[in-house]
């Protein structure tokens, strides 16, 4: 199996003002203290990491990255490179929510090397955005993107949620308007999903409460639609199941996930993938702050896991599985490991090849965890 000749960079900064309905990340409200702590914490695992390999792209996420001063964003991307071979055309980005951010965030993070800002909005609708519990409103938003323009940033992904409680077609029309009419190089458009634990679990997820109100299957699938042929038709490439960019505009670091690239992450419960090695770091707070290289969930992956992984990531790609690159990556042909499931998956009009690559058909794209499945 042949590994990454490059490698990216995830950094986790676990902190937010408040935590929002739906959210199930590892994210909790924290003091100045803390905030320090945790920075000195990722620093001295940053120091502990040796990897010769060109890094071609970091990402700051969280929790929200913005929640902390600017210069401890700035401190850990010193540090960043100081210690790796960051390429000079690296895609950096850190995530930001409206609300929590200015003009100094801005200078700072230009000065520091952020390139790419990606702004948590997920509605245009001051009720939806109540109902998900976000701590800003529309303007506040506007307020961040004018804001990042004027700083410099020329490539700006916005975040948006759809299939929320009560969602019709016009809300989410709405939304993608004032989106699109703002022309930001990138579109996240994720699905609600309710998970366990969450506020949103509690009301939504069984029959009695308000579930109701969530669109069904149907609905869902007509809102996704909705949301792929409105961004085609304002010049949006749809790359990836839930992402649409500019042309060039594709969020590099996030494709390296889906095409296997190897990552290596930084802070509380940060995930890595290094040559075959799955790992994460430990998610108790006080933990990583005495210990800051523990790793747990530990696992040596088996080829045959790593081809499981390129297929259900990959066809998450519109352009699909590349059965040169799988060849390249493998020493064996696509076919020989699934040819009977594709052949199979093909038959029922969920995949189709052309041009070497494998790909998910439209309807494909409706029952794309029923494909993924199939090879894992």
């Amino acid at each position: 199996m042949k590994h990454s000749e490059k490698t990216g960079l995830y950094v986790h900064i676990p902190f937010c003002l408040r935590k929002c309905a739906y959210c199930d990340f590892l994210s909790f409200p924290a003091d100045a203290d803390t905030h320090k702590n945790y920075v000195n914490a990722l620093c001295k695992q940053i120091d502990a990491t040796d990897d010769p390999r060109p890094v071609a792209s970091v990402y700051i996420g969280g929790g929200t990255p913005s929640v902390i001063g600017p210069e401890w964003i700035d401190k850990i991307l010193c540090k960043l490179k100081d210690r790796f071979d960051i390429s000079g055309d690296a895609e950096i980005t850190i995530e930001v929510n409206p609300g929590t951010v200015g003009p100094e965030h801005f200078k700072i993070y230009r000065e520091a090397g952020i390139n790419r800002l990606s702004i948590g909005l997920q509605s245009a609708n001051e009720d939806e955005l109540k109902l998900l519990g976000r701590i800003h409103t529309y303007a506040d938003f506007l307020k961040t993107f004018h804001g990042a323009r004027d700083a410099g940033f020329d490539n700006i992904s916005v975040d948006l949620m759809t299939a929320l409680p009560g969602q019709d077609a016009s809300e989410l029309m709405h939304s993608l308007s004032c989106v699109c009419d703002l022309y930001p190089e990138h579109v996240s458009a994720y699905s609600l999903i309710l998970e366990e634990g969450t506020p949103f679990y509690e009301r939504y997820a069984d029959p009695g409460t308000d579930a109701d109100i969530l669109p069904d299957e149907e609905t869902e699938r007509q809102l996704y639609y909705l949301t792929r042929d409105y961004l085609a038709d304002r010049g949006y490439v749809h790359y990836e199941i839930s992402n649409f960019a500019k042309p060039g505009y594709e969020s590099r670091h996030n494709s390296s996930y889906w095409t296997g690239q190897d990552y290596l992450g930084f802070g509380l419960g940060a995930a890595s993938l290094n040559r075959g090695v799955r790992y994460r770091m430990t998610r108790d707070l006080a933990v990583y702050l005495a210990d800051p290289d523990h790793r747990e969930e530990i696992t040596v992956l088996s080829e045959r896991d790593a081809m499981s992984e390129c297929m259900f990531l990959g066809l998450r790609m519109m352009r699909g599985v590349s059965e040169r690159d799988f060849y390249d990556m493998f020493g064996t042909e696509l076919t020989d490991i699934y040819g009977e499931e594709i052949d199979r998956l093909i038959a029922q009009g969920l995949l189709d090849k052309a041009d070497g690559k494998l790909f998910l058909t439209e309807k494909g794209t409706d029952f794309g965890n029923y494909v993924f499945s199939r090879f894992v």
